[in-house]
């Protein structure tokens, strides 16, 4: 059995993004990737996602993040701060909100509220 080190819950979630460009603080800039990827579990920190494409890590990201079941979305910028690829070649990210407001704890609480209630 996994322990949960992080600080927060992560909760599984089903969003699709698409990432057209990336950046570094720098002014370094990659445009245009139409990188489709798949969000598998958010948290209050951050969001895990998969995707064929290849991202760098320690770039951002402008993400819009909308709730099926409810009427919240979040935009943040996220950088990336991992990947690793299993064996059918899919690459797994881990990714941090940079500057995320404490204002939307509450989306986040009623999140994990009703995750923790289905388990």
């Amino acid at each position: 059995m996994e322990i949960e080190q992080r600080k927060h819950i992560r909760v599984p979630v089903k969003l699709n993004l698409e990432i057209s460009d990336i950046f570094k603080q720098d002014n370094v800039k990659v445009e245009q990737l139409n990188a489709p990827i798949e969000v598998v579990d958010i948290s209050r920190n951050g969001i895990g996602f998969q995707s064929r494409s290849v991202l760098p890590i320690g770039f951002y990201f402008n993400a819009r993040l909308e709730f099926a079941d409810s009427s919240n979305a979040l935009n943040s910028v996220v950088r990336i701060i991992r990947q690793h690829q299993d064996e059918e070649g899919m690459n797994h990210y881990g990714c941090e909100f940079v500057g995320m407001p404490a204002v939307f704890d509450y989306i986040f609480q009623e999140m994990e509220d009703h995750y923790k209630n289905q388990e």
